[in-house]
């Protein structure tokens, strides 16, 4: 068993300095756990609190059922990957990989065992007698990975370990990582400001925002179901767009009116709304850039818009468009349901309509932000 458990853990810094508050958390054993939020949310000092590498000011953390908040790194049975990568520049590929265990005193044979057979899985046996100096960002990043895998240690820790890699060697290193994951088959507990690491590579995600949590859930519960107005705008590239409007019912039905037009929640949604007993209000609409359907023709329930921006992704365009009163939204349409004259149409100043999908939309409380259709 190598779950980890976070109880009520706070960290203090100076006093008065609150850089976490009252984290709780139950990862399983194998669970793969991403702690994501913007630069100073908390996720890489919780993240150090279970290595060690930062006192806790309170609470508990629990390693496969023992305290270990007075426990040392080395004694809690844990292997770090940094995001500098923190390896010896004057020793081998091999002896980096080899360090750990050396100092442990074990055996040479174990130890070249060891390390060949993390060479093997990560890629890297040709490199073994290279100096980090001579590798790439990528190949240096396995090599650190490497140094935590030979320990076989209960609980693998990983601190932004991609950041410090281009475009192209990131979404590598992320396929290599589930892949690592599958073949270690340990938990796994890893931070990112990248939203994209945490949706594809978690079992759960735990969003952070000052210190606090979120919202905790897969990454399918926290796109489709957002807790509160960050979670939505921070989960989804482009992120959500979200505008003023009224929640109100007109013979039974459900319906809201974003920039002036009159559009019905229909479906799930609407159901979902007289179930939990929502009241008319002015509330946040949030609908996803993909979830806003493009035409060339005005109609009953449309939004009248013009194009500003026009961003050719490759399989997508990403519209940047301005209503009537001067709002702004994003709009992503596949290239590939467009025609050539559509796309040649798709000009700045070029005047587009747009629908709004009755399931997508999300509505949020004006006075706390919080999602007015997932419960606490």
């Amino acid at each position: 068993m190598a779950n980890v458990k976070l109880t009520n853990v706070v960290k203090v810094y100076d006093g008065n300095v609150v850089a976490v508050h009252d984290f709780n958390l139950d990862i399983k054993d194998k669970e793969f756990v991403v702690f994501v939020g913007p630069s100073g949310c908390g996720k890489s000092t919780t993240l150090r609190m279970i290595a060690g590498l930062e006192e806790i000011s309170g609470g508990t953390v629990e390693i496969d059922g023992e305290v270990v908040n007075d426990l040392q790194p080395k004694d809690r049975d844990i292997a770090m990957v940094f995001q500098n990568y923190a390896l010896y520049p004057h020793m081998s590929v091999y002896d980096n990989i080899a360090f750990s265990l050396r100092l442990k005193k074990m055996p040479e044979d174990e130890v070249y065992e060891r390390v060949t057979r993390a060479a093997d899985i990560l890629g890297i046996t040709e490199y073994l007698m290279r100096k980090p100096r001579a590798l790439s960002g990528g190949q240096r990043q396995r090599v650190a990975i490497g140094r935590a895998m030979v320990r076989d240690s209960k609980v693998f820790l990983m601190d932004e370990p991609l950041s410090n890699l281009d475009a192209k060697l990131r979404n590598q290193m992320r396929a290599e990582i589930i892949l690592l994951r599958q073949k270690l088959n340990t938990t796994f507990v890893y931070v990112t400001h990248d939203q994209t690491e945490a949706m594809t590579l978690g079992d759960r995600i735990v969003i952070m925002k000052d210190g606090y949590i979120q919202q905790v859930g897969t990454p399918t519960e926290v796109f489709d179901m957002p807790k509160n107005l960050f979670v939505a705008e921070f989960i989804g590239a482009p992120k959500m767009n979200i505008m003023e409007t009224r929640l109100f019912r007109e013979n039974g039905k459900w319906f809201v009116s974003p920039f002036g037009v009159k559009v019905p929640v229909e479906g799930e949604k609407g159901e979902a709304l007289t179930k939990e007993r929502v009241g008319e209000q002015d509330i946040l609409l949030g609908i996803r850039p993909e979830h806003i359907t493009l035409s060339f023709q005005g109609g009953a329930g449309l939004i009248p818009c013009s194009l500003e921006v026009n961003e050719m992704m490759g399989s997508e365009l990403h519209l940047h468009v301005t209503t009537e009163d001067g709002s702004r939204l994003i709009v992503r349409v596949p290239t590939l349901g467009l025609s050539n004259e559509e796309r040649k149409a798709l000009r700045q100043g070029a005047k587009l309509f747009l629908g709004f999908e009755s399931k997508a939309l999300h509505f949020f409380s004006k006075e706390t932000e919080n999602n007015l259709l997932v419960k606490e």
